[in-house]
Order: structure tokens, then sequence, then C-alpha cells
């Protein structure tokens, strides 16, 4: 199974003027298929290093969701920074200038080379249909390029996961459960989690630290996450464990 990554990209976002809504979406939509995210990356309107990380990106072989800069705007680079990032011209793609000419034909405007330009991709890129305006994102390998906007950017995703990555579902199933240990302290709290992975290498201790509040006392998260037929017994040795070095815990809420 591929990593799978996202790439969010903007001045918007890296200059705080939009929040970010994409990420927690994608980490949605990927659980909803039994997937997750390995990593995520803001990126700002810059072509020379967007194309440095796309170049990496692509030579690492993860599966990537990027979001934004594919227009046709002076501060859109991710079409050209993609071909570059492979290293093929951008060329206007068929079925894209089909899809832009159908659209511009539906709201009565005339289609010019600048528009045309939003469907000039990288060669070899194949479209991925927008539902909300017919103008296409493009997936070349196992990138995939969508608008900034959610409202085009989200069901595009979606398109992509359950045309191309059906049979990646489920493939991992995995189970999670946790304890909150109160007043504990990580460094007392980590032979123990050493011990729980070497036991059960089918799951991962996560250890969530809360600094504390007027509400709520210090305390940590302490949990695993992975193979289900394994989370019991994890569970059993942390809570065994934990009581071994005197501290009080209750269950995750």
């Amino acid at each position: 199974m591929k990593g799978i990554g996202a790439l969010i990209i903007g001045d918007e976002i890296t200059l705080g003027r939009r929040q970010d809504k994409h990420f927690a979406r994608i980490v949605e939509l990927l659980a909803a298929r039994g997937l997750t995210l390995d990593w995520a990356l803001y990126h700002g309107d810059n072509r020379e290093r967007l194309t440095e990380t796309l170049r990496r990106s692509f030579a690492a072989g993860d599966i990537v969701f990027s979001c934004g800069g594919i227009g046709n705007t002076p501060d859109d680079h991710t079409r050209q920074a993609a071909a570059a990032a492979v290293g093929v011209e951008l060329v206007l793609h068929p079925e894209a200038e089909r899809e832009i000419r159908g659209r511009y034909a539906e709201i009565g405007r005339e289609v010019t080379d600048y528009a045309l330009d939003m469907g000039r991709y990288p060669l070899g890129s194949r479209i991925i249909p927008n539902p909300f305006n017919r103008i296409p994102g493009f997936s070349w390998g196992d990138h995939h390029f969508m608008p900034g906007f959610p409202q085009m950017a989200w069901p595009m995703i979606e398109w992509v996961l359950d045309t191309q990555y059906a049979h990646c579902f489920n493939q991992r199933p995995s189970a999670e459960a946790a304890i909150l240990v109160w007043q504990g302290i990580e460094s007392a709290l980590t032979p123990l989690m050493l011990r729980v992975e070497a036991d059960h290498p089918g799951v991962k201790v996560f250890s969530l630290p809360f600094l504390g509040s007027n509400e709520v006392q210090r305390h940590i998260e302490l949990g695993v996450r992975g193979a289900p037929e394994e989370v019991p017994a994890a569970m059993e040795l942390i809570r065994r464990g934990v009581a071994e070095l005197a501290y009080q815990f209750d269950p995750k809420p």
C-alpha cells in the first residue's frame, strides 16, 4: 500500500488570509474508505519551490491529493510546476478542451486561448471531472490536482478515490483504544510503551499529554491503534503497567 499525502497550495493559506478546510475533509474522506493520511504540506504560490516539492513527491511514489493553483491567473503555478517536476511539456488536453468549451457555451461566454489555459496539463495527464462547473482537474501518475475551492475539490477527490483506488479500501483494518493516565509523566511511561510495541507488533502506541486546566487535571491519553485482534491484549498490558506504576487512570470517554 502506497503512502497518501495532501498538498494544499496558496498564499491565502500560508499568509493566514483564509483558513484551510481541505485537511480535515481529506482525512474524513479517507477514513470513510479505511484509508489514512500519511503526510500533509501547506505550500505558498512560489513556482520554483513548488516544482522542487513536487519533484520529491513524484519520486517518493506516494498517492498525492493537491488542492489549489491550477487556474490561469498569475498566481497559479501548479500546472507548470507539475510539468517541470516530471520533465514534460504543458499541452491542451482534448477532453479538458471539450469540457471548457461546453461550460462556456452553457454560460454564453466566448472561449479564448486564456480560458483554454485551464486545460493545459503536463503531457500524459488524465482529467478529473469537475461536477461543479465542468472545468476539470488532472492526474499525472498517482498525483491528483484539484482546484482550491472546497465545493469543487472534495467531490473530485471522492471520484478519484472511488474510481482509481477502490481496491485499496479497508485493506488495513484498524481499531483504537485508550485510557487517561492522571498526573502521568511520559518519561516514566516510555518503557511500558516500548514493551507494548515489542509484544504487539501489529499496534502503534500513542501518548497525548494534556497540561491541565481549571476544569481538568493534568493527564496523558495513552493508547494503541492498529490490528483489531491485537488491541485488547495491548490495552490490557497498558492497564497493568500503569497500575504497577501507581498511577490512577480512567477509560477515555
